[in-house]
């Protein structure tokens, strides 16, 4: 009777821990780090388009670019995402890929007529990130910890039969733990834009964007007696828990994006051979409705037990992300255009803020405070050309991209590096259609409990590939 009380008063522990301890570091990371945009002509570049800017897609490179439309556009594209992750734990390789098609952009630009210069307004649907993601992992963990040790004060293991009425285990290392990440959903930005020609080949623009978007994290976890390391042994002090096999949990993390952002640029255009441009994005701020999942299980030999119920607990809060301020600069060398551009992030100014359900002022001040220790400034850099083949309408890219890892202790390995290539062709200065690749490679870690204890070492291959239809009339 004593336990089955101790059971309740658990999960109740267990619901308050668990929804006071999801939010960290990462979760701000993964709204302030850059996507890859929404324009196939722009990613064969490389995605340095500042300067130019010169199509719909002005929207989310510089809006100042909407003046140098001359006529109306109505411009869409898809895009295919190939996420490849090979993962070294415990010495042992286990490689797994997820992908993900969408619908990346409709943009529709309008310019109005004026007796001097340009004034041009743009509406642009277009997803700004794609969050697909995994890891898988498997290895056989010989050291003295466990995740069942780790989570002794959130009670699952008690819950579970894991432990005794002392919440002492025995079962501490040894085991093979194995388990897999999951990640979907992306963000979208409905955006208005305008741009006007301050005085000749001057350009100034600026946008408001409205933000809608899901993610959605799934982990299982499993730790397996492959072994029969506990083979006669007793977990719980009582006869049905001997022989101890298997322990899953699983955590879901589920969001519904909303927000907005602003981001004002400016343009100039030196005759025909070069173009000059600068944006400000303004900081980004992303409501987060959040719902937190867990289950779990155990296995003995001649017995299972689950949690009685998914531990569900909902909370919201903001996300806040730093200031963007890029330059560029794009020159047309006789046909050949060649363009780069570099972008300065603070991400040690990420912040979460404004949480009126679930989580103490005191709590995010612990978490805003964490940022400030482990994240740092970043200086992305890209660069591209574009070569128009004479009479032939044809268009050859090539580009190079780095975003750099936010994190203070990493060095260019963990590094974002993009390889580009594409092609462009336009009928009659009104029909275009364009079409990119871009090859992602970097490292990255992930810690299953503690720190460096239980790590996946990652190997991440990205495969992008974009399409863009364009009509002027």
């Amino acid at each position: 009777m004593l336990k089955h009380i101790l059971k309740i008063f658990s999960a109740i522990l267990l619901l308050f821990i668990t929804s006071t301890n999801a939010q960290n570091y990462n979760d701000a990371i993964r709204l302030g780090f850059p996507g890859l945009g929404s324009n196939a002509r722009a990613l064969g570049m490389g995605n340095a388009f500042n300067a130019l800017s010169d199509d719909a897609s002005a929207s989310y490179f510089n809006p100042a670019g909407f003046g140098l439309i001359k006529k109306m556009e109505l411009s869409g594209g898809l895009s295919f995402t190939n996420y490849d992750n090979t993962t070294t734990f415990f010495g042992k390789e286990t490689n797994d890929n997820t992908t993900n098609t969408a619908l990346n952009r409709i943009s529709f630009a309008v310019p109005l007529p004026t007796y001097q210069g340009s004034l041009v307004f743009g509406l642009s649907y277009h997803q700004s990130k794609d969050f697909s993601s995994i890891v898988k992992f498997d290895g056989f963990n010989s050291g003295t910890n466990s995740k069942i040790q780790s989570l002794l004060d959130t009670n699952i293991p008690y819950d579970l039969f894991l432990t005794d009425d002392n919440y002492n285990t025995i079962i501490n290392g040894n085991l093979d733990q194995s388990g897999s990440i999951l990640n979907s959903g992306g963000i979208d930005n409905w955006t208005f834009s305008g741009a006007i020609e301050v005085q000749k080949n001057l350009f100034i623009g600026a946008n408001f964007t409205v933000v809608n978007g899901t993610f959605e994290s799934i982990n299982d976890y499993y730790e397996d007696d492959t072994r029969n390391v506990y083979q006669g042994e007793t977990a719980a002090g009582e006869p049905q828990t001997t022989d101890f096999r298997t322990f899953y949990l699983n955590n879901t993390l589920k969001w519904n994006i909303g927000g907005w952002d602003a981001k004002l640029g400016f343009l100039y255009q030196y005759e025909d051979v070069a173009r000059f441009g600068a944006t400000v994005q303004f900081p980004k701020t992303f409501a987060i409705d959040e719902e937190f999942l867990v289950s779990g299980s155990s296995e003995f030999a001649s017995t299972s037990y689950s949690l009685t119920t998914d531990y569900n607990d909902k909370v919201a809060y903001d996300i806040v992300t730093p200031f963007e301020l890029t330059g560029a600069a794009a020159v047309n060398l006789k046909g050949i255009i060649v363009s780069a551009e570099a972008t300065l992030i603070d991400y040690s100014q990420l912040e979460f803020s404004n949480s009126n359900d679930g989580l103490s002022a005191s709590y995010l001040a612990d978490v805003n405070k964490e940022i400030k220790d482990v994240l740092r400034s970043a200086l992305n850099y890209n660069v591209g050309f574009e070569y128009t083949v004479p009479t032939v309408g044809l268009r050859i890219r090539g580009g190079f991209l780095t975003q750099m890892s936010p994190f203070k202790d990493d060095d260019s390995e963990f590094n974002h590096k993009y390889l580009t290539g594409g092609l462009g062709f336009l009928a009659d200065g009104n029909i275009g259609i364009d079409v990119a690749y871009a090859y992602g490679w970097w490292k990255d870690i992930g810690d299953n409990y503690g720190s460096n204890v239980s790590r996946t070492f990652q190997d991440v291959k990205v495969h992008n590939v974009m399409l863009t239809t364009t009509l002027r009339f």
